[in-house]
C-alpha cells in the first residue's frame, strides 16, 4: 500500500501542490518523495510509501539506468514479477516488484504492459523520450486512482480524492472540483505532452474484460485439471484459491488476516496460517476481529482461530465507540454510501487497533466472495439463473465503487496493505466461466454452495463454520436483539429532521437521499469535500429484485423468515 500523486501543465510553484501531495501521507508512512521530473517541463510526482516489498532500493519515484527516459510512480503489487523477469530474461537493477513494469513497457508498450501483470496496481509512467504520460489501473480497481483534466492542459492524479480537491477547489478562484473522477479500473490512457508540458485531452481504454482469462495466467504455472464432473470443479477451485492466497503471502513485513467467523475471512486465514507454517513461518499468524460483546462474529472468530492455531486478537467496541467515528471514517472513505459507512466503521477502527497495537502490516481479506460466488442473501431471490449470474458480473465490475473501495481507505487510513484473494483475475474468470445454475445459491440449502463443498473435505477450518450461514452485517457484529442498524437509526433520528428528509429531493437533487441515515452520511460527506463530488458514487448499493431503500439483509424476507 503506498500512495501517489502526480501533476502535469500547472506552471505556478506554490505550497498547495505539496501540501495536496501529503494529504495522502496515511498511505505510505515509511517514506516520503516529492520531485519535478528532469526533462519535462511543470511535471511534478510524488510518492509515499508504505515498505511491504523490497530496501530502500524498492523507493519512487523509480527510473533505471537502462531506461533514464521512463519514470514510474506505482501503488501496487506485481506478483508474478519474478516469473516475468524469468521469461523475457529482464535485468533487474531493484529488488522491488513493481520495477518490472518498466521493462514491461519497453518490450511492449503503453497500451500492453497491463495484460501481463498478475497483481493489484495504479500506476504513472512518464516517457520524457517520446513525451507521453500513461495511466493505468488493475482490473478490480483494487488499487484506488482519481484524476481530473482541464481545458487548458492541468492533469492531476491521486490514489485519493482529497490529494486533488483543494487544488480544483481553488484553481484561479474558480471550484473546479466537478472535473474530478475515478480513473476506471482494468483501463489504460496515454497522454501526449505538448507545448510547455501541457498535457492534451485523452480517453482510457479497457487492456482487459475480467470475466476472460487473463493473458498472464500463461506465466503462473498453475495446471488445471480438464473436464466438467463436480469433482474437477471443485478441486480446480481450490487450486486456484490456495495459489490466490500463495502468491499474496508475497511480503517482507508480518502477514496477518482479518477474520469474521464468516466463510470467506475463516477459509482466507486458514489457507494463509496454513501456507505461512508451510513456508517456515516461525510466528503463528495474528488474526483480528471486532464486534460488540459476545456478537455472533466474535464467538465464530473465536472457534476458526482455535482451529488454526493463530494468535487471535477480539476488538470489542462500544456502540458510543462506533458512532463517534463516523464523521473520521467518511473523510477516510471519500464515500457516503450507506451499507459502505456502516461496514466501514468497524472496519476502522479495526485497522486503527492493528496499526497501534501489532507488528503485522499487511492485511488477508475476504472482499469479492460475495459478488463472485453469489453470497448475498438476496441473490435467492433471482428470477433466473442468467439473470443471477448478470448480477453478480455487475457487482464485480462496480466492486471498486463500494466493498473494494471500504477496505483500502479502511485499512490505508492506518499505514496499512489490504489483499484480497478471492479477487484473484486467474480464479475469478474460472468461476464465472462455470454454469450459472453451479453458482447460484440452492433454495433450501445455503448460499454460496459450490464454494463451501468445495473446501468440505479440507478440513481447514470447522465445518460449522464452513456452513455456517450469512448474517446480516449489522447483526454479525453486534446481535440480533440490538444490531449495528438499530443503534445507528437512534444515533441519526436526533441529528435529522423528517422536515429535512421531507425536502431532501429539494437539496440533493442528484442520488437524492431516501432514508434519514443516507441524508445524514450525505451532509457529512459534503461538509468535507462539497457537493460536487457526490457523483464520485453514482448510485447507492441496494438488492435486487425487491423493493428497497436500505441495503440491510434485514429488509429480505428470506433473512426475516431465518431470524424468526
Amino acid at each position: 500500500m503506498c500512495g501517489i500523486w502526480a501533476l502535469f501543465g500547472y506552471d505556478a510553484n506554490d505550497v498547495r501542490q505539496f501540501t495536496c501531495a501529503q494529504t495522502i501521507a496515511h498511505r505510505g508512512p515509511d517514506n516520503f518523495r516529492f520531485e519535478n521530473v528532469s526533462g519535462l517541463r511543470s511535471a511534478k510526482l510524488a510518492f509515499h510509501r508504505l515498505e511491504v516489498v523490497g530496501d530502500v532500493g524498492g523507493m519512487q519515484p523509480m527510473r533505471l539506468h537502462q531506461y533514464p527516459h521512463l519514470t514510474l510512480i506505482c501503488n501496487g503489487e506485481i506478483y508474478n514479477c519474478q516469473k516475468l523477469k524469468e521469461e523475457f530474461g529482464f535485468k533487474h537493477e531493484t529488488p522491488s516488484d513493481c520495477e518490472v513494469i518498466l521493462h514491461l513497457y519497453n518490450k511492449f508498450g503503453p497500451q500492453e504492459t497491463s495484460k501481463y501483470l498478475d497483481g493489484v496496481f495504479a500506476y504513472v509512467i512518464v516517457n520524457t523520450r517520446d513525451n507521453t504520460v500513461l495511466l493505468s489501473r488493475d482490473t478490480y480497481g483494487v488499487r484506488p486512482m482519481f484524476y481530473f483534466m482541464t481545458n487548458n492542459g492541468i492533469m492531476g492524479v491521486c490514489s485519493e480524492a482529497k490529494g486533488l480537491y483543494d487544488l480544483l477547489k481553488k484553481e484561479n478562484g474558480e471550484d473546479k472540483t466537478k472535473l474530478l473522477r475515478v480513473f476506471p479500473p482494468a483501463h489504460s490512457m496515454v497522454c501526449d505532452v505538448i507545448k510547455n508540458g501541457k498535457i492534451a485531452p485523452a480517453t482510457p481504454k479497457m487492456f482487459h474484460s475480467f470475466p476472460e482469462l487473463p493473458r498472464h495466467f500463461m506465466y503462473q504455472g498453475v495446471v488445471l485439471e480438464k473436464g466438467e464432473t463436480d469433482d474437477v470443479i471443485k478441486k480446480n477451485i481450490r487450486t486456484l484459491m490456495i495459489n490466490a492466497v500463495e502468491k499474496r503471502l508475497m511480503s517482507s513485513r508480518r502477514v496477518g488476516s482479518l477474520l469474521s467467523g464468516g466463510l470467506d475471512s475463516s477459509l482466507v486465514a486458514a489457507i494463509t496460517a496454513k501456507k505461512l507454517r508451510e513456508n517456515g513461518s516461525k510466528q503463528p499468524i495474528q488474526t483480528f476481529s471486532i464486534g460488540m460483546d459476545n456478537s455472533p462474529d466474535i464467538v465464530a472468530a473465536r472457534k476458526v482461530a482455535e482451529k488454526i492455531e493463530s494468535e487471535h486478537h477480539e476488538v470489542i467496541f462500544s456502540p458510543e465507540e462506533g458512532l463517534d467515528a463516523i464523521e473520521e471514517t467518511i473523510y477516510a472513505l471519500e464515500s457516503y454510501d450507506v451499507t459502505t459507512v456502516r461496514a466501514s466503521i468497524p472496519m476502522y477502527l479495526l485497522s486503527k487497533y492493528i496499526s497501534q497495537n501489532t507488528d503485522t502490516i499487511v492485511i488477508m481479506s475476504g472482499e469479492g466472495a460475495d459478488e463472485l460466488a453469489q453470497g448475498y442473501i438476496y441473490f435467492y431471490k433471482q428470477p433466473t439463473r442468467e439473470e443471477g449470474d448478470v448480477e453478480s458480473r455487475r457487482l464485480l465490475s462496480d466492486l471498486y465503487l463500494f466493498d473494494v473501495l471500504r477496505t483500502d481507505r479502511s485499512t490505508a487510513a492506518h499505514g496499512l496493505e489490504v489483499r484480497a484473494p478471492f479477487l484473484d483475475h486467474a480464479l475469478t474468470s474460472y468461476y464465472l466461466s462455470l454454469p450459472a445454475e453451479k453458482r447460484a445459491p440452492i433454495e433450501g440449502n445455503i448460499e454460496k454452495f459450490l464454494l463451501r463443498s468445495a473446501f468440505d473435505e479440507s478440513d481447514l477450518i470447522p465445518s460449522e463454520i464452513l456452513w455456517r450461514r450469512k448474517e446480516a452485517f449489522s447483526d454479525g457484529v453486534a446481535s440480533k436483539r440490538r444490531s449495528w442498524f438499530q443503534i445507528l437509526q437512534e444515533h441519526i433520528e436526533s441529528r435529522v429532521s423528517d422536515d429535512a428528509l421531507a425536502k431532501a429531493e429539494e437539496t440533493h437533487p442528484i442520488h437524492t437521499p431516501k432514508t434519514k441515515e443516507a441524508l445524514y452520511y450525505r451532509q457529512v460527506f459534503e461538509s468535507k469535500f462539497g457537493p460536487q463530488l457526490s457523483k464520485l458514487i453514482p448510485y447507492q448499493w441496494l438488492p435486487k429484485w425487491i423493493e428497497a431503500v436500505d441495503p440491510s439483509a434485514r429488509v429480505l424476507t428470506h433473512y426475516q423468515n431465518d431470524e424468526a
